[in-house]
This record gives structure tokens, C-alpha cells and sequence, in this order.
């Protein structure tokens, strides 16, 4: 099972995914926005260019008409409105050259520039030379030579400069839909990361703690009106898991408090009341078994004796019931001596010996010579306990049957194995019942195995019943080898 991570775990996690949301949706619009100040940059710097060009090409044209009002107007002040506007667009050549970007742009400016130059060398022939030329020579030079020739040729180069330039700006408004779209696509990806979290945060939190919480809540007032069986199930975050596991744990051992407590109270209740019955009980019993002793007679018939030895074995069975009853009443406080396993095995199949041999079962014992069996205990009462499970076993099985008794001796324990092939235990013995348990024998007192687990408490071991392979049952009991008195 993999380890459940704690609420604080869960939790930096937790918020770790919102800055890590956070983050990203703020790269995406940084990345957004650096890309939209770049595209707004470019857009701006074409538009100058465009700009330039067109007041170049404005300040061309004044040029041209100083140049007319000087020849044809006799302008005193056109030269040098002219030499005027030739500063002013070798201006806006010097800011083309530095708004210009890459080689292409740069060529286009140069070739603008040399066109210019042209213009500007065409026209200082004129002005040197007006002196020297005709009328019609100098308004042929005007009109064809320079507007037709050199003019045109600068509209045209300025012509592909403007539609390069549109081109570039056509291209930026490509690249900024294709960035929005970027953009928005990008932006959308914390978007729904966040959504994401917002659903699984919501499924966790109603998974993890709110169910948890609430079961724990239902258990707490299962518990409380005395419904101890009720049991949380342990599952949510590590410390609902511990809390969980805590109230079963305290639910668990409430209720063996209160079996205990009611348990005690009954024996209690029964110490005082058996022997006062049995008190009443074996007086007449007493006398009822010596009336049938005394009728019992050779000159009786067969039926009466038989009626009459009936009553005799009745009453021996209610006087070894009550018996059994005082000792299983009675509080144990074991004597332990230094015995011997053997011995004590022995002692309890000397009784059952004529049995034995009425069934013919066949009984297999520990191999004692390859053990060192001696024991700190008390003898009595394990020779007791073994005597009633054995007569328990040697009852239920049948006729030339098997009976085995192994021993498992080691350095600070013993462990004791009875197995036989009967039909097997018809109900499961219960080491904490109130009362003696069931029995199946016809003069049976039920209180053999409740006593064995008695005596197996009281010299701190412990007993098993298990069904075997094939049919039967195998009993085993764990005791200490040298029993420690407090």
C-alpha cells in the first residue's frame, strides 16, 4: 500500500500548481506583450520611413519650383531656398539611413539617395550655366532634361521604396494576427491547466478531506450512542488516515472494556448465586441417590434396576456439573512446581486409559527421549485442562481411531498439539464467553474447554482450535516454560 501523503504535503503541492499557473500566464503575456511592443516598434519605424520618403519627396518638389521661380520668375531669394531645402532633405536622407534596417531597406535608401544626387548635380549645371544657355535651351533642359529624366527616375526608385516598405508593413500585420493568435493560444493553455486544477482541487478536497471528515463525524456519533462495532473507513489524507485509525482503535478496545466490564459483572453475579443452588442442589441429590442405591437389589427386576441405575448416573452427572461449575467459578491462582511435560501428559491419559481401550483408538506421544521437557508450572491445573480436552477428543472420534499428542518444546516456551479425526467441532469455543459453551455429550457439562481456557490464562499461554485436512480438529496450546508468579 503506497503511502498517504499529509495535509501539508497535499497543500504545497497545491500551491505550488497555482504559482506554477501563475507564472506561466504571466510568461504568456509578458511574451504577448513584448511581442506586441516589438510589432508596434516596426510598425512605427515603417510608418517613419514612409514618412521620410514622402517629405523627401515634398521637399524635391519645392526644390523643383525654386528652381522654376528662379529661371523663369527671376526670385532673387530661390537659390537659396533652394540650397534651403537641400539641407533639409539630406536631413531626412541622414534619418532614412538610421531608421533603415537590414540590407535590403538600406539599398533602397542609398538608391534614393543616388538618385537625388543626380537630381542635385543636374540642377547645380543649370544654375552655373544659366548664363550661357538660351531661353528655350534652358526650358528644354528643365522640362525634359531634368523633369523628364532625372525627376521621373527619382518617383520611380521612390515608388519601390514606398511599395517595399508596404510590403514590410503587410508582412508586420500577418505576423501580428498570427502573434494574436499565438497569443490567445498560449494564453488559453493556463486557462484550462486552470480550470483543470479548479476541478481537481475540487474532486481532491471533496475526496480526500470532506468525505473523510464527515465519515469521521458519523462515526464519532455511532460511537457515542454506544454502537461500538461501527467502524471509520480509513482512507483521505495521512492525518485523517491516523485520526481514523485511532477512533476504530478506540472503538475496539471500548468494546472489549465493555465485554470485559459486563463479563466480570456476570461472573460476578453467578459466583454469588451458583453456590447457593449447589448447596440446594446436593442435598437432594444426596438423598435421591441413596434411595435408587438402596432399592438397587438383585431382587429387583431387570427394568427397575436399569430404571433405578438410570437415576444413579443422572444424579453423577448433575453433582460433576455442579462440581465443574465451582472450579470454572472459582478463581484460579496457579502453584507452579518443577515438573516434567511427560509427567503431566501421562497424569491426564491415566484416567481416560479404559476408554482407550473400549474405542481402540490407537494414541501416538512425543518422542521423550530426544527432549528435555522440565517445566516451571502448575501441574494440577495443566493436567487438568489436558485431561478435559483430551476426553473431549476421545469422545468424538470413532471406533479404532487415531489420536495424536505432539509437543514442540523450546528454550522459553512449550506448545502442545492435540489432533484427532473426528467430525470436528460443531462450534467455534470462545475464550471470553459469559457462560459455559455448548456441548454434544449426553452427561456433557460444557465447561471442559471454557476451564482449558481458563487454566491457559492463568498460566499466561493461550489455546487454538483449528479444523485439520481431511477432517478433525487440531488444538493447540502456547504456554510458557517456566511460569513467572507476580
Amino acid at each position: 500500500m503506497r503511502p498517504r501523503k499529509s495535509l501539508k504535503d497535499l497543500l504545497l503541492i497545491h500551491e505550488l500548481a497555482f504559482i506554477l499557473l501563475v507564472a506561466l500566464a504571466g510568461t504568456a503575456g509578458g511574451i504577448g506583450i513584448q511581442m506586441w511592443d516589438r510589432a508596434s516598434h516596426e510598425s512605427q519605424r515603417i510608418n517613419l520611413l514612409i514618412q521620410e520618403i514622402q517629405q523627401t519627396r515634398g521637399d524635391l518638389y519645392r526644390q523643383m519650383k525654386e528652381l522654376f521661380d528662379a529661371f523663369f520668375l527671376k526670385d532673387a531669394d530661390a537659390e537659396d531656398e533652394y540650397d534651403a531645402y537641400t539641407v533639409s532633405i539630406r536631413n531626412h536622407f541622414n534619418n532614412l539611413t538610421e531608421l533603415a534596417v537590414g540590407q535590403e531597406e538600406l539599398d533602397a535608401v542609398n538608391e534614393l539617395k543616388a538618385s537625388y544626387l543626380a537630381f542635385v548635380m543636374e540642377t547645380s549645371s543649370i544654375f552655373h550655366n544659366q548664363q550661357k544657355l538660351s531661353k528655350e535651351a534652358l526650358q528644354q533642359s528643365l522640362n525634359t532634361g531634368l523633369e523628364s529624366g532625372v525627376f521621373n527616375r527619382y518617383e520611380a526608385i521612390s515608388a519601390r521604396a514606398e511599395k517595399l516598405l508596404t510590403l514590410k508593413q503587410q508582412e508586420l500585420k500577418q505576423k501580428l494576427d498570427e502573434a494574436k493568435q499565438r497569443s490567445i493560444l498560449v494564453l488559453s493553455i493556463p486557462i484550462a491547466l486552470a480550470t483543470l486544477l479548479f476541478l481537481f482541487s475540487r474532486i481532491f478536497l471533496k475526496r480526500a478531506i470532506v468525505k473523510p471528515i464527515n465519515r469521521i463525524l458519523h462515526a464519532t456519533n455511532e460511537i457515542s450512542a454506544g454502537r461500538l462495532e461501527h467502524t471509520v473507513p480509513e482512507e483521505g489524507a495521512a492525518e485523517l488516515l491516523t485520526l481514523s485509525s485511532a477512533i476504530n482503535h478506540m472503538a475496539r478496545e471500548l468494546a472489549r472494556s465493555q465485554d470485559a466490564l459486563v463479563r466480570t459483572e456476570k461472573q460476578a453475579a453467578l459466583g454469588l448465586l451458583v453456590p447457593m443452588l449447589a448447596h440446594n442442589i446436593r442435598n437432594p441429590l444426596a438423598s435421591i441417590r441413596a434411595t435408587a442405591q438402596v432399592a438397587d437389589s438383585t431382587e429387583q427386576d431387570e427394568d427397575t434396576r436399569e430404571a433405578l441405575q438410570g437415576i444413579m448416573r443422572s444424579v453423577d452427572g448433575l453433582e460433576r456439573w455442579t462440581s465443574s461449575l465451582l472450579a470454572y467459578l472459582h478463581p484460579l491462582k496457579p502453584q507452579p512446581s518443577q515438573t516434567s511435560l511427560r509427567h503431566i501428559i501421562d497424569g491426564a491419559l491415566v484416567p481416560l486409559q479404559q476408554k482407550l481401550l473400549e474405542k481402540s483408538i490407537q494414541l501416538e506421544l512425543p518422542a521423550w527421549e530426544k527432549h528435555d521437557d522440565h517445566m516451571l508450572t502448575d501441574e494440577s491445573l495443566l493436567e487438568q485442562a489436558l485431561y478435559n480436552l483430551l476426553l473431549n477428543a476421545i469422545e468424538a472420534i470413532p471406533n479404532y481411531s487415531k489420536l495424536e499428542v505432539h509437543a514442540d518444546i523450546a528454550p522459553e516456551s512449550v506448545r502442545i498439539m492435540i489432533a484427532d479425526r473426528g467430525p470436528g467441532m460443531p462450534f467455534t469455543p470462545d475464550p471470553h464467553a459469559i457462560s459455559p459453551g455448548p456441548t454434544t455429550k449426553r452427561f456433557g457439562t460444557g465447561l471442559g474447554i471454557p476451564f482449558a481456557f481458563k487454566v491457559c490464562e492463568s498460566l499466561s499461554g493461550s489455546i487454538s482450535f483449528s479444523a485439520r485436512e481431511g477432517g478433525g480438529t487440531l488444538i493447540e496450546l502456547e504456554l510458557p516454560r517456566f511460569h513467572q508468579t507476580e
